[in-house]
């Protein structure tokens, strides 16, 4: 899923600030143009004697917090009367809802364009894997894990589950692996798509917290029976993904197309 929301064409936006979002349920983290680093900070709001996590499990509970947390980040950042593009990430398999409380969050960094993408197509854009290729990714982050199967440049089959690397305490990386084989188990059965046994040989491509794991990565794929391989710098793949694409936007005018909304 690829969403626009525009006020002014592409064109008229090329120097305007840039700015690409990975709001995740336990780090949040931004990358601004012109900047020499990335902003990666916890997903938190209020003071810090009364932390609230306004981002749990991949959606947005409490969207107040999360725009006090995003402007307290980013608002200075941006140049006075200036109005960013925008690229954030969702989910895979976020449904209206949560696309829609993501713009209105967005909308108090007063933006002239957001770009909306899955997380694991921007991981595919980051790492530089073919998407045309069968490919599966699994995005394990903190709480959640996206497994979604590629093919052809779209996603063919995706499941997102309310797990992560933080569940991880009282059990072993053994445990959390065995869970997300099991996954992809169960959607090998339910859409038993011959691009699964192509993106198997070739290698599944882990990003999120938990391809920093040597050991939850050697457990993974022993249980798939294929050789996992971690993304370059998974933690941020998502977010320089998303930059990446908004760089590209900035400089091609034909992707001013009509709206298109997110499912």
């Amino acid at each position: 899923m690829i969403a626009t929301v525009r006020r002014r064409p592409w064109p008229a936006c090329r120097r305007c600030p840039a700015i690409a979002i990975d709001l995740g349920s336990a780090r949040t983290r931004a990358w601004t143009a012109g900047s020499h680093g990335i902003l990666d900070v916890p997903t938190v709001s209020g003071p810090d004697s009364f932390p609230a996590h306004p981002v749990q499990r991949g959606s947005i509970v409490d969207p107040t917090g999360a725009t006090q947390m995003l402007s307290r980040l980013l608002a200075r950042r941006i140049p006075k009367n200036a109005q960013p593009v925008i690229a954030f990430t969702v989910p895979v398999l976020s449904g209206q809802q949560h696309y829609a409380t993501a713009v209105g969050v967005l909308q108090a960094l007063h933006p002239r364009t957001m770009l909306a993408m899955d997380s694991v197509m921007a991981i595919v854009l980051a790492t530089g894997a073919d998407p045309f290729r069968p490919l599966l990714v699994i995005d394990l982050g903190a709480h959640l894990t996206e497994v979604a199967l590629l093919a052809e440049g779209d996603i063919l089959t995706a499941r997102r589950e309310v797990m992560g690397t933080r569940d991880l305490e009282g059990s072993t990386p053994a445990d959390l692996a065995t869970k997300i084989a099991s996954v992809i188990t169960h959607m090998m059965r339910h859409d038993p798509l011959p691009q699964f046994f192509d993106a198997l040989d070739r290698g599944p491509l882990l990003a999120g917290g938990g391809a920093l794991r040597p050991e939850l990565v050697h457990q993974l794929s022993a249980r798939l029976h294929a050789p996992v391989q971690p993304a370059p710098q998974p933690h941020t793949a998502a977010l320089r993904g998303a930059a990446r694409a908004l760089r590209s936007a900035q400089h091609h005018p034909s992707l001013g197309a009509p709206l298109h909304h997110a499912p």
